[in-house]
């Protein structure tokens, strides 16, 4: 070869060299093939893609790159090679650190955290690796704290005060002089914020902003939850006054500015305790033999505007919480109660989205506005169901769920039978393009005069639910169809493909049951979810399935970028059905009367922060109702402590066994330290505990006897006794 080639070669060499590292240095986190890193590169004849796939292996072997995978090349991490993450504290003390960029989290130890606490957002640095471990770091700085105030109770001495937070990830206690105790007593279970952490301090310094009550009390353990999240249990004074000043009263000049609809029949069904009405069904027959239907959502937009106090505090609570004996409203009173609620024979605003439809649901028209109703008749769903559980028995003239007797029109009953023959048209449909369906059973309590549970019952989907919740549907879905096809920037609520591999892991717990799911291909899967979920219902492992199911899906979430909706089968969903509860939907009818008005078109990035926001809101809310729904089956189980329960084992770990009874679904934990007949040993892939000795398996699934051993409302936890398998 000749010196002139020899030089040539050299140098296609090292440009090769140079361009490998300028595309890993600019992206050090992430791992790149040799098709990737040509591509990048710009390479493309057979030669040159020889000498990168060489000089890569060089590298490696010279230790100047790493293969953290198989034919996958990043940069050799230096001895700071620093990252932003999020904090996972685990029950040990140690945490993860979960960087998005990175495939695997960073484990650290907890005298490494650097003060970091759950769900901070910090700065973490990887160690150099050592072999066959896990990547290692430390948190260098601490960027921005998850949470600002935590619940805890007070322990009062002398001349200061401390804080016992009863949060078990919370590794501290908060130190409180006694001037900023605002008046807690020694026991007292308190809201406290985070102040400064002094270098020469053991503790970080608090200040009690709210005294929350006696530990134990059901009003002071109500609002520890809320507080737990962040979330408020009453409005603040001026949102209050401001409201009061809204004119509520309903004018005949904007009456005519919409689409006056007080004359057809019109009605709203909804849970027969329920204070708020935030959705209507109108019907209309058409002379054509097709049916106007209208389904009309309370015009929240009309009162709560832009820039108001109004607006701000419902951007900030962004929903409202269902705790079990109470809700926290996102409006006040006076909007999510009177003006905002199609209480029957009141004229109301609303904003509608109106369709014809035929014989056999098929959608002729659509029409989507402002309007005016006034509501003829308030139907709880049971009675909505005694009309059409009765349809063969000719039309019912009485109803008498409520406290009174009254009639019912032919025309109302022929509405009701109409919906629902459309309805179930429609959930077939959706069926059959690939929608799941999960109809989890609800715990619900009945409650005395004092909140105290006196009893558990389950909440079950029937016709007439089933009926709203397809016109609901429905109008969601044809309002993120009508704007989402003209391009423009919108609000959806979307819901991602689930993820393999929890659904790998949902396979081999069903397996238990006799139960498969096909994974070939999304259809397959779909169909064999829908079997799955059809196939256990009544039977012991039913809620379990339905919850492992659900975990297995990717989370729904609000935002501007439109993926579409797995679960509902929809390319196009929104919710614009209830703006009383849900700040997005506020938002969506802004949108579709800007797009009705032909206005410009808004930038998306407003709108993406604030649905980030309402994901995040309604996580916090979702949590709060969990834990209160816990909360009350503690306090029914303090009544039961001398019952023996048949169960069924709902999940296994290192440390225990949870089992959730079957006739109450109240779930407790047996600690594996307490079964005496044997030392058991934790056994990952068969989601069981075994005897060492006997050889004794629990195994999720396993139906068991049980007894209650304490229960503890301040750490809402309940441990159970075991008694043995049930033969």
């Amino acid at each position: 070869m000749s010196k002139k080639k020899k030089r040539a070669g050299s140098q296609r060499k090292n440009e090769i060299t140079k361009g490998i590292f300028t595309v890993l240095e600019k992206e050090p986190s992430k791992t790149f093939n040799y098709k990737q890193i040509a591509s990048k590169l710009g390479i493309t004849d057979t030669q040159d893609r020889n000498l990168l796939i060489k000089r890569l292996g060089q590298l490696k072997a010279s230790g100047r790159i790493v293969e953290p995978e198989k034919g996958k090349y990043q940069k050799k991490p230096s001895l700071h090679t620093y990252f932003t993450g999020r904090v996972d504290l685990t029950t040990s003390g140690n945490a993860y650190i979960v960087v998005d960029e990175l495939e695997d989290d960073i484990f650290v130890q907890n005298n490494n955290l650097n003060r970091a606490f759950h769900g901070d957002t910090v700065e973490v640095f990887i160690k150099p690796k050592r072999k066959s471990k896990k990547m290692e770091g430390e948190v260098s700085k601490v960027l921005e704290r998850k949470k600002t105030s935590y619940v805890g109770i007070v322990d009062k001495q002398a001349r200061f005060a401390f804080v016992r937070p009863t949060d078990s990830r919370m590794y501290t206690d908060i130190f409180v002089p006694l001037e900023k105790l605002k008046k807690a007593n020694d026991g007292d279970k308190v809201l406290v914020s985070l102040g400064d952490w002094p270098d020469d301090a053991d503790s970080p310094y608090g200040e009690v902003i709210e005294v929350l009550g006696k530990p134990g009390e059901h009003n002071t353990e109500i609002h520890a939850i809320l507080a737990e999240y962040g979330l408020p249990n009453e409005f603040p004074y001026e949102v209050e006054e401001f409201a009061k000043t809204l004119d509520t009263s309903i004018k005949e000049s904007e009456i005519a500015k919409r689409r006056d609809m007080r004359d057809v029949l019109t009605f709203t069904i909804d849970p027969k305790d329920a204070k708020d009405f935030d959705d209507a069904l109108s019907f209309q027959k058409l002379e054509n033999g097709n049916y106007e239907i209208g389904i009309h959502i309370a015009d929240v937009s009309h009162y709560v505007q832009p820039d108001s106090i109004l607006e701000e505090e419902a951007y900030d609570r962004a929903t409202s919480v269902y705790l079990v004996d109470r809700v926290v409203p996102m409006l006040p009173e006076v909007l999510s109660n009177k003006a905002c609620s199609l209480r029957p024979n009141e004229e109301k605003y609303t904003f509608s989205a109106v369709f014809e439809m035929d014989d056999n649901a098929k959608l002729v028209k659509q029409w989507f506005g402002r309007t005016a109703i006034n509501s003829n008749e308030r139907f709880a769903y049971e009675e909505a169901q005694h009309i059409i559980e009765t349809e063969q028995n000719k039309i019912p003239k009485e109803i008498s769920i409520r406290e009174k007797a009254y009639s019912v029109s032919d025309d109302v009953v022929e509405a009701v039978l109409t919906f629902d023959r459309l309805a179930k048209i429609m959930r077939q449909a959706r069926m059959d393009a690939g929608a799941i369906s999960f109809d989890k059973i609800e715990v619900k309590f009945h409650l005395s005069e004092n909140n105290e549970p006196v009893g558990v019952y389950f909440k079950e989907a029937k016709d007439a639910n089933k009926l709203i919740e397809e016109f609901m549907l429905l109008a969601n879905r044809k309002v993120a169809e009508f704007i989402g096809k003209q391009k423009k920037t919108f609000v959806y609520r979307v819901h991602d493909k689930p993820d393999e591999d929890k659904l790998m892991a949902l396979n081999g717990v069903i397996s238990r049951f006799g139960h498969s799911i096909n994974l070939k291909d999304p259809k397959s899967i779909n169909q064999s979810l829908n079997k799955l979920l059809e196939d256990v219902k009544g039977k012991k492992e039913q809620n379990l399935v339905d919850t492992l199911a659900i975990r297995s899906m990717s989370k729904a979430i609000y935002t501007t970028e439109n993926i579409g909706h797995y679960g509902l089968g929809f390319e196009y969903y929104t919710h614009f059905t209830s703006p009383i509860r849900r700040y997005p939907d506020v938002m969506v009818h802004r949108l579709l009367q800007h797009y009705l008005d032909k206005e410009k078109i808004p930038k998306a990035v407003s709108f993406e922060e604030k649905c980030k926001h309402s994901s995040d809101m309604e996580l916090l809310a979702a949590n709060a109702e969990r834990d209160s729904i816990k909360y009350m089956q503690i306090k029914f189980m303090e009544d039961h402590k001398d019952q023996e329960f048949l169960g069924v084992i709902s999940g296994v770990t290192e440390w225990g066994i949870y089992v959730e009874i079957i006739e109450n679904k109240c779930e407790g934990m047996i600690r594996i330290r307490d079964i005496k007949d044997d030392y058991y040993v934790f056994d990952e892939r068969q989601y069981a505990i075994i005897g060492e000795r006997t050889k004794r398996m629990y195994q999720l699934g396993d139906e068991v006897y049980v007894m209650v051993k304490s229960t503890d409302l301040i750490k809402r936890h309940l441990d159970f006794s075991l008694i043995g398998k049930k033969k």
